[in-house]
């Protein structure tokens, strides 16, 4: 059997978001937490200050499969219209090592997996009862994360804050038709962190935007836009205040997400996937304030490869799974 190649229009009508991506994102959490990855660092390849490629993959001990990530991000690409990220991923048999499939997926895959584990992020950590979810930012990510947090959420209200005020008019049309609720545009940070039970920032800033004086009550943080070295999103006293920091990968996060910003050993960090597989005892505090640091893994990429894979096979054959 040749290999397979699939394409972003046929990933899409196959692997939208839903319970079964958010749970294959899920479970690549726990494959962490068990112990059952061989998972490299990521590899960067910087190529000027607007443009960089990234690889990621991972093998998972007992699944047939692993994938390996290409990303590239070239943000000058908009002022030619070109869009500024794009991915392919490769998936190889665990066995043989043979290319059974290649997602020329542009970028959907990653979109996909990044907002999906936003949601298991808020699974595990946000308040029961959300009525109010802030987002800090208005692109891509800022629509993947709200989407698919409203798997594990019910919210009532989404404010958002951006830089342009023509890109949020535009999040916010798009949102309230998707979402059906009101999506409103929010004057300043402050007032969207304290209004909010959840926040979600997608953003690529350099600097700390969001502030330890905003804090209150029955808040939680995914902080998704901080991923390599230099970026920032939370001030470190944002996270020395928190009740609960937690993050995808430690040795990631230390390196190029808000743990970084951290003093060594100053807390405690858990990681998302001890709390999902229960090596880490865990109960949200009543009225605590929790961060989650996600810069995306090898894991999650092999996971949600894996379940495209079945399911456009599934496709073809006019079964379901």
């Amino acid at each position: 059997m040749g290999t397979l190649v699939v394409t972003e229009a046929e990933l899409r009508n196959c692997l939208p978001i839903d319970k079964g991506s958010l749970g294959a994102t899920e479970r690549s959490f726990s494959w962490i937490s068990e112990g059952r990855i061989s998972m490299p660092p990521v590899m960067h390849i910087d190529i000027d200050e607007d443009s960089a490629v990234d690889t990621k993959g991972a093998f998972v001990n007992g699944i047939e499969h692993l994938a390996v990530k290409i990303a590239t991000g070239f943000f000058r690409n908009p002022q030619i219209g070109l869009p500024s990220c794009s991915s392919i991923i490769a998936l190889m048999s665990a066995k043989t090592g043979a290319f059974d499939c290649i997602f020329l997926d542009n970028g959907y895959l990653m979109n996909l997996r990044t907002g999906l584990a936003g949601a298991v992020a808020a699974k595990y950590l946000a308040p029961q009862e959300t009525k109010t979810v802030g987002v800090v930012g208005t692109g891509v990510q800022a629509r993947y994360q709200i989407e698919s947090l409203a798997l594990v959420r019910r919210f009532e209200r989404l404010l958002v804050y951006g830089r342009s005020a023509a890109s949020v008019s535009s999040y916010c049309t798009e949102m309230t038709s998707l979402l059906g609720i009101p999506v409103e545009p929010c004057q300043s940070l402050a007032d969207l962190v304290t209004s909010a039970q959840v926040v979600v920032t997608t953003t690529p800033a350099t600097e700390p935007i969001i502030m330890a004086e905003w804090l209150h009550t029955d808040l939680h943080i995914t902080a998704m836009g901080s991923d390599l070295p230099g970026k920032q999103e939370l001030h470190s006293n944002v996270l020395e205040r928190a009740n609960v920091v937690v993050c995808d990968v430690i040795d990631q996060c230390v390196i190029g997400g808000e743990l970084q910003n951290l003093g060594e050993g100053s807390r405690k960090v858990l990681e998302l996937g001890s709390i999902i597989s229960g090596a880490d005892q865990f109960s949200r505090p009543t009225g605590a304030v929790t961060i989650c640091d996600l810069t995306g893994t090898g894991a999650q990429d092999t996971a949600i490869a894996v379940e495209a894979f079945y399911r456009v096979k599934a496709a073809k054959l006019g079964t379901s799974l």
